[in-house]
């Protein structure tokens, strides 16, 4: 299996944050990029995420549900999906097989994971390059061990940085015996202005294992988490460090999909409790879904840059 030929994950993320001219309108073209979600479960419960608090139940996304969606998307257009959105996707037994689905059977372009690498093992992690993952990203957010229990609740840094490590050995062996190479990255969330010096020595400790690492700002999570612990997060969620985008209109109504384990598609990644279900897949199908009049409504509210009113009212973007 051959590689596909792709630029860097800052330029992805770049061409998604960004809003094309024919997608800045009330039903705009089929989105490339889909993140779905194996399981709403996660390992951490980090301070910075709302998905601590459990708004909404957790839960695995059944099979057949993801198959038929994945092909349908497929089918619709969709060229880039990821195997994830606010759970751990490593939780999910058959996260290899979704791969598998996704890469070898749907053919999707370019398949790609953000995990927080806890439990990215070595077995599975060549498991899901063999699989044909094309790219996988570590939310790398701490400094060591003492700040990693302090933001998230669990001891897991160094666990982390053993699986990056193992993950760059995965990856090489598979791509030397199968020439598909898996691009490996790392990003890091500055809670302030000291963190970059704090992480000195953890990235170096990582940085000769990933091809890229990049900075994210501290979200506030659709207002959730606005003000946590006395920190000031970015408006809305204005992309990465370096690339930083308007608040509004906001580019996850426009260009990116996300499904939710039980099937609903939401305008927001940060869709913690459910206020941005914008239609229910399981009855009907993604492209009407993604031009449903409710999600025009939205996407009318947000072109005008005024979401009172609106279920983005709440999120700091809307403030």
């Amino acid at each position: 299996m051959n590689a596909p030929t792709v630029s860097g994950i800052t330029q992805r993320i770049d061409a998604i944050t960004g809003i094309p001219a024919a997608y800045r309108c009330e039903a705009p073209p089929c989105p490339r990029s889909v993140k779905i979600e194996l399981t709403a479960r996660c390992d951490f419960a980090c301070w910075f995420c709302a998905n601590r608090y459990r708004l909404r139940e957790k839960a695995d996304m059944e099979w057949e549900l993801l198959e038929r969606l994945l092909r349908e998307m497929r089918t619709a257009g969709v060229e880039e999906i990821g195997l994830f959105y606010l759970g751990e996707s490593f939780l999910y037994p058959r996260l290899p097989d979704a791969v598998r689905l996704a890469k070898q059977e749907c053919g999707y372009p370019y398949v790609f994971l953000t995990s927080n690498g806890r439990l990215a093992t070595e077995k599975r992690l060549e498991a899901c390059f063999r699989a044909g993952l094309d790219s996988l990203k570590f939310s790398f957010n701490w400094a060591d061990e003492e700040q990693c229990r302090a933001m998230t609740s669990v001891d897991g840094f160094n666990k982390v940085v053993t699986n990056i490590l193992a993950a760059r050995r995965a990856r090489d062996r598979v791509e030397r015996e199968t020439g598909h190479r898996c691009g490996l990255y790392a990003s890091s969330i500055l809670y302030d202005a000291q963190q970059p010096k704090r992480m000195e020595a953890a990235l170096d400790a990582i940085l000769p294992h990933v091809d890229q690492h990049y900075w994210l700002p501290l979200y506030g999570q659709a207002g959730l988490t606005a003000g946590e612990r006395g920190t000031r997060p970015m408006a809305g969620n204005p992309g990465r460090l370096g690339a930083l985008r308007e608040p509004l209109p906001c580019w996850a109504v426009f260009t990116e999909g996300h499904i939710t384990y039980d099937g609903m598609l939401s305008a927001c990644c940060f869709d913690h409790d459910g206020r941005f279900h914008m239609a229910d897949l399981k009855k009907q199908r993604f492209l009407e879904a993604w031009r449903h009049q409710k999600f025009r409504d939205l996407r009318r509210a947000h072109l005008a840059k005024d979401v009172s009113g609106t279920a983005c009212s709440t999120c700091i973007a809307g403030n």
